[in-house]
């Protein structure tokens, strides 16, 4: 693994990851794309909620801001 951020992205593309949010929710899916302000793209993502980690919702794609984002884990 390298260094750099988003060389870890780069690595990444195409398999699946999570990215915890600020907020407590928590999107899985597939990394898709991203740019260096850390924006990233999932695809058939499922969205997780901190206080009930039950409640999903599936979306076929998600932009996330890049400010939002306190983890991405693959």
């Amino acid at each position: 693994m390298s260094d750099r951020p988003l060389d870890a992205l780069e690595a990444s593309l195409d398999d699946p990851v999570t990215v915890e949010l600020k907020d407590g929710r928590a999107f899985h899916g597939l990394l898709d794309g991203y740019d260096q302000h850390m924006n990233v793209v999932l695809v058939d993502t499922a969205e997780t909620v901190e206080i009930d980690s039950d409640a999903r919702r599936i979306r076929d794609k998600t932009i996330i801001r890049g400010d939002n984002v306190v983890r991405i884990e693959t």
